[in-house]
């Protein structure tokens, strides 16, 4: 049975900073200073779960490595990458309207909720397909210098990103993932809209989210610092998680 962990329920609050408007709602929680300081948060949470191990950290780059690099850290566990990469609608490269991940062959996964907009069809995504892998290669490349994926039959895995919008990128690295039979599915994210986290909570053994904003508007309204992060950055945090003590 899946379960699903919410620590935290945000929403805009009343003149008086109360929130209000649905059962057991709270206080907006403050910003995030960095992906940093979100992994240790997570970690925290996640050191509360019965990880039977081994255990296995996936990070979704870029944003989501150092935020994974905290949670391997802290949870003495390897560090390694989910490479998956967005396809955007034609006039707003932004919105996802379908994620391709890497594999033999590569797994695609189109968002019902976007499929229908202006210039979005199966032309469109196959169109777009080939640049989307090139940079899945280009990125295991650079940032893994070629190492094979690391095994993950019959571990704890814990997908990890810096948060959630649509669920599109994830859902498409979910199930890829499912093909490498892992014996347990966790996806730990600091911030998410509450309906693509309980819809996420269908596909996985455990979701923990620290805050979901009601109305959700962007991930990055909940970090102070949430800068585009480059290669070198993305390379320094795997080499420092999976640095040997």
């Amino acid at each position: 049975m899946n379960t699903f962990v919410r620590r935290d329920t945000d929403q805009f609050s009343d003149s008086r900073g109360v929130a209000s408007g649905y059962p057991g709602a709270t206080m907006a929680r403050k910003p995030f200073a960095t992906r940093k300081q979100a992994g240790l948060a997570l970690a925290r949470e996640l050191q509360l779960l019965d990880l039977k191990g081994p255990v296995v950290v996936l990070a979704l780059p870029r944003g989501g490595v150092p935020v994974a690099a905290e949670i391997a850290r802290t949870l003495g566990a390897p560090l390694d990458l989910l490479l998956v990469r967005k396809i955007g609608a034609p006039f707003h490269p932004e919105l996802a309207v379908a994620a391709v991940v890497e594999g033999s062959p590569p797994d695609v996964v189109v968002n019902e909720e976007t499929a229908d907009l202006p210039g979005v069809n199966d032309a469109w995504i196959q169109g777009e397909l080939p640049t989307a892998l090139r940079e899945i290669e280009r990125r295991r490349g650079v940032y893994m210098a070629g190492r094979p994926l690391r095994p993950v039959e019959g571990a704890t895995v814990i997908v990890v990103d810096d948060g959630i919008a649509t669920g599109t990128t994830m859902r498409a690295a979910l199930r890829a993932l499912r093909r490498r039979h892992p014996a347990r599915l966790i996806v730990a994210v600091p911030v998410g809209p509450h309906a693509t986290i309980a819809a996420l909570s269908d596909e996985v053994d455990e979701v923990v989210c620290l805050i979901e904003p009601r109305p959700f508007r962007a991930i990055g309204l909940h970090y102070l610092d949430f800068h585009q992060l480059g290669d070198d950055e993305v390379c320094a945090a795997l080499e420092a998680a999976n640095a040997v003590p």
